[in-house]
């Protein structure tokens, strides 16, 4: 399936991030400027669509393949994972000091999004080295490090993080695999985890495994869970690989969409022998892990991003070729020429473009706390995460179902492939948290937690964006709607979000997250068009094209926001008496 990144909406939004996140004036961020973010982008793009790209479909068409404990890989993944880590992508946004580039997230942001768009199923497992290195860098002991991270980060082996059990789902405080102390300080591990991404395969020689377990004696609930890591094949002091670890495959999930990517059961311990060494504290496992959980959860709203990306270049490809009914004239025309099929590909755009603006921001915000500990930057961060995971999920399904309309029948068959990207999108609003979680997420714990302090910030800073549009003659509406929605935010933390009753908020917690990711899409492209005289580019037809999409978002889009206030203001009505 071919892609071309959007190497001129990639510019443009990674130089508006490093500029409104003041990483120039960072001084270990110094020379990490977008002059170097576009040559790293050039030699990204170069890669996702030269080498990660082909093997899309054939990942899609082949599948990965089971047989007696082991995966094998589609035709061409062991060839491109090795030109993969021998470029050091796997570690770009790791420390130069175990074998990574040391890039800055925000640079790193736009690169994963080609990855993710060239060939998702392929990629699955650079987040979990991201995210996995992370949680030994800021956890594990200086053992732990020496033995595993420069591996990791290298990409010499692979990371898959173990969470979900067959009668857990997403309560990890009723999972039941066991770790069990041992006279040596390691602990025996003993259960079964299922959905395991990459937990088995033939592209390395050893896996590490981040397995979440208890210890007898571990109290009830999420309190009592623990994080270790467990190599499929045991490591010594000197790094080098020992014998079998007892972690055996039990079988791959023959699933919907992502077919390249093994998703594994996994037992541990069948034989008694699979030893494990606890990573931070005990009963301090969830802390942990949610290092690798938040990574996972922005990797997964990239990947809403990358296939809304790529399912619009597979359009305007495809209405641009396909023609149907005739002119004034008696002439063909493209139905790219037809109002509605122009309709769905200026909202694919739009959305994608607000969605990656987004995105990136988020990213450079990362950045900027890393090195500020700003705790207003830290709060925004953590509120707009579960907005940025679940709406550029939900609105990547929503817009696959689009490519496939533009497509007609032809869509709904497999010749084309576009019904690959309907397949693939359809798990990213399910794991790493369903919209449902992020929502209730976003409510209770981010809203609630903070008595909307953070939620208030946002909206001033939204409301005080839109108010530089008040008077521009294409865009006032849009600006007055913006600020209307955004006055009956604040008027709903009042009435409701701090105050109703739990039941009826997690009722309604889904139509405010989509309120708000709405609104937060016409927030970024407010943001750009406030930027462009800043960054200056001479390019009139592109400028002109931002302001059309702006335009068109606030006429399309923006109303679906005032709508979900609505749902939210009715406080979930009708759910409490419906019998089933």
């Amino acid at each position: 399936m071919s892609y071309q990144a959007p190497y001129k909406d990639m510019q443009l939004l990674v130089a508006q991030a490093y500029q409104q996140h003041g990483l120039n004036s960072i001084e270990s961020l110094e020379g990490f400027d977008p002059e170097l973010a576009n040559a790293v982008m050039e030699e990204a793009a170069k890669f996702a669509s030269g080498v990660l790209a082909p093997l899309n479909t054939v990942g899609d068409v082949q599948g990965c393949r089971f047989d007696n404990g082991q995966v094998t890989t589609p035709d061409g993944w062991k060839d491109a994972f090795q030109q993969f880590v021998e470029s050091g992508w796997m570690g770009l946004a790791l420390p130069e000091a175990f074998g990574g580039q040391g890039l800055p997230k925000y640079i790193a942001q736009p690169v994963n999004e080609m990855w993710l768009s060239a060939n998702l199923a392929f990629v699955m497992f650079q987040a979990l080295a991201q995210g996995g290195s992370e949680i030994l860098m800021a956890f594990a002991n200086d053992t732990i490090k020496q033995r595993y991270l420069t591996k990791m980060v290298t990409g010499e082996w692979t990371v898959a993080m173990a969470l979900t059990e067959p009668n857990a789902g997403s309560d990890l405080g009723a999972l039941s695999t066991k770790a069990i102390p041992q006279a040596d300080g390691t602990y025996l591990i003993k259960g079964q985890k299922i959905y395991i991404t990459y937990g088995e395969h033939d592209l390395t020689s050893n896996i590490a495994h981040l397995v979440l377990a208890r210890t007898p004696d571990a109290p009830a609930g999420s309190r009592g869970i623990s994080l270790f890591i467990v190599p499929k094949y045991r490591v010594d002091e000197e790094g080098r690989l020992g014998q079998f670890n007892d972690v055996r495959c039990t079988g791959i999930e023959h699933k919907l969409g992502l077919h390249g990517s093994p998703t594994c059961s996994i037992s541990y311990g069948d034989q008694d022998a699979c030893m494990g060494e606890l990573v931070g504290e005990l009963n301090q496992g969830l802390m942990a892990m949610f290092v690798l959980m938040n990574e996972a959860r922005l990797s997964c709203g990239m990947q809403g991003v990358a296939l809304g990306e790529l399912g619009y270049q597979r359009s305007v490809d495809y209405a641009q070729e396909r023609t149907q009914g005739t002119n004034s004239k008696g002439q063909a025309v493209a139905i790219i020429e037809h109002a509605d099929v122009k309709r769905m590909l200026v909202d694919m755009r739009a959305e994608t473009f607000a969605l990656r603006a987004l995105g990136y921001q988020i990213a450079a915000q990362i950045d900027a706390v890393e090195h500020s500990q700003d705790r207003a930057t830290q709060d925004r961060i953590a509120l707009l995460t579960p907005i940025f995971k679940a709406f550029a999920t939900e609105r990547a399904n929503i817009m696959a179902g689009q490519v496939i309309q533009v497509f007609g029948g032809m869509g709904f068959v497999e010749e084309t492939g576009v019904s690959q990207i309907l397949r693939d999108a359809r798990i990213t609003t399910i794991y790493e948290g369903t919209t449902g979680i992020q929502a209730r997420d976003l409510v209770f714990r981010k809203i609630r937690g903070d008595q909307g302090c953070a939620l208030s910030a946002l909206l001033d800073e939204m409301d005080a964006m839109a108010a530089k549009f008040d008077a521009d003659d294409s865009l006032t509406t849009s600006a007055a709607q913006m600020r209307h929605a955004v006055q009956k935010v604040r008027c709903l933390l009042t009435t409701h979000l701090l105050s109703e009753d739990a039941t009826f908020l997690q009722g309604v917690s889904v139509s405010l997250l989509e309120a708000m990711g709405v609104l937060s899409c016409m927030w970024q492209l407010f943001k750009v068009l406030d930027y462009l005289p800043i960054q200056g580019t001479s390019d009139e037809a592109y400028k002109q094209n931002l302001v059309a999409m702006t335009m068109f978002y606030g006429a399309y889009r923006l109303p679906s926001a005032l709508a979900a206030l609505n749902v939210v203001e009715q406080s979930g009505a009708g759910l409490s008496v419906f019998e089933f």
